[in-house]
């Protein structure tokens, strides 16, 4: 099956460029700016250049000093009434201003406050789930598992003294791995951090979090590193269609998966944890294409043609980011669940790739590969074959110049391929893939999303920077936690 996906490609954003003559000498460009997206709607003269004043005739009515009295009266009584609702509204956001900060933590800038007691105890209590999103995270290449002090209202390395595997479930699933745990390691801390969390397992609390205490020393200076899932593991080898690739080999790219849409592919995504794949919002963008039952999931097959007497994974819930912004593409990410987990056990044809962690530290021009199914040329057919290439990254500062994309880039996009075109993403690669090898594992560090053309000059293509969206990545997968009973640590689990 083939199909044109011109989903991620803005139609007519820009000026149609004449075809050029190969010359053996640089060619000057003349710079041109492009329209700016939105644009906005032109103005409409008006026909006259001063406004046509209409007079109103005069009222042959009259109005007696009594009526006039009375009319005074309501606007003094009107007054007085909108001040006391100013002034008590007022005095109720100080209140509640200082009764948070006396009794508990706002959930948000306007949001309700809860006790410091139910931050992070395992239910949500803030509308957003804030509460017990600030709880853990992972940081850097090394997987350094770090805890939000309330205390401080900073992030903090757990020191490695009195750690078990038995607190490793409520970590996990506290950042939305359900029922997955893969390895913990004491590592070196070589973080010059002064100040860690540190387990107190004298604490009578029978939660994890609140067993955790602040602590301006951690005597084995051995900080604790978590793998919730195994994911990034090394592929067989990296090659140079996408635009300019290569076909791409078994098991080199484990987490790329084709999504058919009513058994046509029409995009790609990425594997993030046995239930989840991390895709493009424009994939998912319309309440038609929001309909799970209509996509299917197909892991480690490279020929679209297998795909057809292959059974697939049926999806269960699709979520679009709910910002996304179909004109200018951003927040361009998406996730869907599927009904049933994969199974790795193994296979080094399908694994998960590595979310970014903070801290992760990439360079700013950062080599980085692309995968997908899409076309080898500017609108042309989805390819048989898995392609893929090798492309690196552009900082934003760069492609946000006139010469390129001229300020349509935002933080929540990231820019890579090459100035001179020849490699790029296309029609069909959407959603797919942007990783990087840092620390000999492979991390996911955006999705395709949208690009000028496929590999012209001068218009890299643009991807979705999922490190921005790690916070609503980890909420959208984290389930209804269990009640706090079920969260005790004390026995294995």
């Amino acid at each position: 099956p083939c199909c044109e996906n011109h989903g991620y490609q803005p139609e007519h954003l820009y000026p149609t460029q004449p075809p050029t003559v190969p010359n053996v000498h640089p060619v000057y460009v003349p710079q041109y700016y492009l329209p700016a997206v939105p644009q906005s709607t032109p103005r409409v003269p008006t026909h006259a250049l001063t406004p046509l004043l209409h007079r109103r005739p005069k009222s042959s009515g009259t109005c007696t000093p009594k009526t006039r009295r009375l009319q005074l009266l309501l606007l003094v009584l009107g007054a007085v009434l909108v001040a006391l609702l100013l002034t008590g509204g007022l005095l109720w956001k100080l209140l509640l201003r200082r009764g948070c900060s006396v009794t508990g933590v706002q959930c948000s800038s306007s949001g309700p406050c809860i006790s410091a007691s139910l931050w992070c105890d395992g239910v949500e209590q803030c509308p957003n789930g804030e509460d017990e999103k600030q709880c853990f995270r992972l940081y850097g290449p090394n997987f350094i598992l770090q805890a939000y002090s309330l205390e401080s209202k900073s992030w903090y390395p757990v020191c490695h003294e009195n750690w078990s595997e038995n607190y490793v479930p409520v970590a996990c699933t506290n950042m939305g791995y359900r029922n997955s745990f893969y390895s913990t390691q004491g590592v070196v801390d070589d973080s010059g951090a002064t100040s860690f969390m540190k387990l107190n397992r004298s604490s009578s609390s029978t939660n994890f979090y609140k067993k955790l205490t602040l602590s301006d020393a951690c005597s084995s200076r051995s900080l604790v590193s978590l793998r919730c899932v195994e994911c990034g593991a090394h592929p067989t080898a990296t090659h140079n269609r996408i635009v300019g690739g290569t076909a791409a080999t078994q098991g080199q790219w484990p987490w790329q998966v084709s999504l058919h849409f009513q058994g046509v592919h029409l995009c790609g995504g990425s594997i993030i944890t046995p239930r989840w794949i991390l895709t493009a919002a424009h994939c998912v963008a319309t309440i038609h294409l929001r309909n799970a039952q209509n996509w299917m999931v197909f892991a480690g097959i490279l020929r679209q043609s297998l795909m057809i007497h292959k059974e697939g994974i049926p999806v269960e819930k699709v979520i679009p980011h709910p910002s996304y912004n179909s004109k200018t593409k951003n927040n361009d990410i998406a996730l869907l669940k599927l009904q049933t987990p994969l199974a790795f056990n193994g296979i080094d044809s399908v694994k998960p790739v590595c979310l970014p962690n903070p801290g992760l530290g990439l360079d700013p021009n950062q080599q980085s590969w692309i995968s997908g199914w899409g076309a080898t040329y500017f609108r042309g057919k989805t390819s048989e074959e898995l392609n893929s290439a090798s492309v690196p990254l552009i900082e934003n500062s760069r492609c946000n110049s006139k010469l390129l994309y001229h300020n349509l880039i935002t933080p929540e996009m990231i820019c890579a391929g090459f100035l001179q075109g020849r490699v790029d993403a296309c029609q069909g690669d959407s959603g797919g893939p942007l990783v990087t090898d840092k620390n000999g594992i492979w991390w996911l560090i955006g999705d395709t999303s949208w690009g000028y053309g496929c590999a012209d000059t001068f218009r890299p293509g643009v991807y979705a920077n999922v490190t921005v969206f790690m916070d609503w990545l980890s909420r959208q997968m984290r389930v209804t936690l269990l009640p706090l009973p079920a969260l005790l640590c004390t026995s294995s689990s």
